[in-house]
């Protein structure tokens, strides 16, 4: 069956301002792009937009699917604007859990309390005297109380894991609050939860993903939820004939070498990615590795999460295997340690590594980077969350190439935008707009570091052609072309036309996965 799209403005991104009139699909790709008179004699039946707009299908380079489902499913605690209003939270939702049930919320963020507090486990105790584990915001931080810490195992006498940090007070007792590798104290003993709830989370997911009109996106679950398997047939049970979406499976360290030898996948819209591996932690909670001290607070430069000899080995093993590496990387001594690692063992011809945040940089390690084949995964919302706090923790010296996003696309680097849901809202729209604005939705200032807003065109593209680019499918998606896959996102309007809140008050009318409708506003 071969379909006529047509009747609205189609942006193809090849170039900015570039369109087309009609796009004839069949069997999943773009068989021509064309004039309506040109193409309407090829098709079996039409597609009228009725003066809709289309682009290519928005795809988000970095998130956590379950995770982002499990958010939609869990308590949130994201939106929260004072400790006074999280504590009343907690009491609300903990009524009536049972003694030795586990109660997990998502998404804390201390930077929204006007007194930046941070609960310590007495607080929580009483709260519940059920195991509580809090995520922050980052996800490279939690909350625990006595409870939790108990079934861990974690006293005064417990030491730092490598590459974490057990927070404690002046007489050297654990406060709960537990850094990187140290949450995974906690975290190992929440009992594991079953298939069928990783598929209901997954679902919910995707549901709602595909509404806000995205058809896929890059996620990283295979190291979070036990035997890699277990994800793996959530994904299989979600995502198939009925439900058509394109996600790029990154493999977490610990599990790469057996889904190497074992693992088999759906493609093309359940794919094998790149060997995943965190170089350090995150800045809202001073693990963010750094090559000086964190300026509002000298006794810390952050966390390596790996040695040098480490991270090389984690680089070695994926070379061996002919894969590519995506290193999370926020400080500037956390991307050293990495382009150290990928300058030590070169990509493989036909893959590329993915540098995912690369928030905090200098010169000389961009220099460095143009030179590998490596793509930028960047996640422009971090800008409208982190400011103007961050510039507490950096200093003002340390901001010249901090969120550079501009800086790093006019360098020539190949830059992909995704949301890292759900530790910020994974709606695209939120993302271009905080690339566009760089402020919050609706405020009125020039924005953080003005100098580095994208165009429209290249916020777009961070998650079209980028997000193809970041995966080698720059020449069959992210682009409406010939041979392309016919992967699309519908608008009830132009984004590059109107005022800046016109990006944020669009509404998805359609997203298209390989010539089927996935989702239809309003049905």
């Amino acid at each position: 069956m071969k379909t006529l799209w047509h009747g609205g403005n189609i942006y193809t991104m090849a170039a900015e301002g570039g369109t087309v009139e009609a796009v004839l699909v069949s069997d999943g790709k773009i068989e021509a792009t064309g004039t309506y008179e040109e193409l309407k004699n090829m098709a079996d039946q039409e597609m009228d937009l009725t003066g809709k707009v289309m682009y290519p299908g928005f795809v988000d380079s970095h998130m956590h699917m379950i995770g982002h489902g499990q958010k939609l499913l869990r308590v949130d605690l994201s939106k929260i604007e004072s400790s006074e209003e999280m504590k009343q939270q907690l009491i609300e939702s903990t009524r009536g859990l049972g003694g030795d049930e586990w109660f997990i919320g998502e998404g804390w963020n201390e930077n929204n309390f006007p007194d930046r507090k941070i609960f310590h486990r007495q607080e929580l105790d009483e709260v519940t005297e059920s195991p509580m584990l809090l995520k922050r915001v980052c996800r490279h931080a939690i909350l625990a109380n006595s409870s939790a810490l108990a079934l861990a195992g974690i006293t005064k006498d417990t030491p730092d894991p490598e590459g974490g940090l057990i927070v404690r007070d002046a007489e050297g007792e654990p406060t709960g609050y537990l850094l990187d590798e140290a949450t995974n104290l906690v975290s190992d003993q929440v009992p594991e939860v079953s298939v069928d709830y990783l598929t209901k989370a997954l679902q919910t997911s995707v549901d709602d993903l595909l509404a806000l009109g995205l058809t896929g996106a890059h996620t990283e679950d295979m190291g979070n939820y036990g035997h890699y398997s277990r994800p793996l047939q959530a994904f299989k049970n979600v995502i198939g004939n009925e439900t058509k979406f394109r996600a790029h499976l990154l493999r977490a360290h610990s599990a790469f070498e057996e889904m190497m030898a074992n693992a088999s996948y759906q493609e093309p819209f359940i794919e094998p990615g790149p060997m995943k591996i965190f170089a350090d932690g995150s800045i809202g909670g001073r693990t963010a590795l750094l090559s000086k001290p964190y300026n509002d607070d000298p006794s810390t430069s952050g966390v390596a999460i790996h040695s040098d000899e480490e991270l090389k080995r984690l680089v070695s093993i994926a070379r061996k295997h002919g894969e590519a590496v995506a290193i999370h990387v926020i400080g500037d001594l956390g991307m050293e340690m990495a382009l150290d690692a990928i300058e030590a063992h070169p990509v493989p011809a036909g893959k590329r590594d993915r540098l995912i945040h690369a928030m905090v940089l200098r010169e000389d390690l961009v220099e460095r980077m143009e030179k590998i084949d490596a793509i930028l995964d960047l996640q422009p919302s971090f800008v409208t969350s982190d400011f103007p706090w961050v510039v507490e923790r950096l200093g003002e010296e340390r901001l010249e190439w901090s969120y550079a996003w501009k800086k790093l696309i006019d360098r020539g680097l190949i830059c992909a935008g995704g949301s890292d849901a759900p530790i910020e809202e994974v709606d695209p729209k939120q993302g271009i707009y905080a690339a566009v604005t760089r402020r919050k939705p609706y405020e009125t200032h020039e924005g953080y570091m003005p100098e580095e807003k994208l165009s429209r065109f290249e916020a777009i593209a961070l998650y079209t052609t980028g997000s193809a680019a970041a995966i080698c499918k720059e020449d069959s998606r992210g682009m409406i072309k010939e041979n392309f896959d016919a992967d699309f996102t519908v608008f009830d309007r132009d984004l590059f036309e109107g005022n800046e809140e016109q990006l944020l008050e669009a509404q998805v009318e359609l997203t298209v996965v390989a010539g089927e409708i996935m989702f239809e506003r309003g049905k």
